[in-house]
């Protein structure tokens, strides 16, 4: 088990904060084909906290990078705040 054990309450704060002016609801909104839904996750190679915090660390295309934005601890809650909401398909 891992030191950290990640938030998912705290994730979605980070989440809200950050992320969800382009992906409120699972949504993207700039590339809509590539949404937070488990489904797109998948069909992206998205689905594991590594590969979002991966995200979270390098952006791509118009997501900027969230290094200076929010610290490691932050990115995994993030990651498991995504993945949480994502096997619940964004329903509340």
């Amino acid at each position: 088990m891992p030191a950290h054990a990640s938030d998912v309450a705290e994730g979605a704060k980070v989440f809200a904060a950050n992320c969800a002016a382009c992906h409120a609801g699972g949504r993207n909104v700039v590339s809509p084909a590539k949404s937070l839904k488990k489904t797109d996750l998948e069909k992206y190679d998205m689905f594991s906290d590594a590969a979002i915090i991966s995200q979270l660390i390098s952006g791509k295309g118009v997501m900027p990078s969230f290094v200076n934005k929010i610290d490691t601890v932050q990115m995994e809650n993030v990651a498991a705040y995504v993945l949480s909401q994502a096997d619940k398909n964004w329903a509340k």
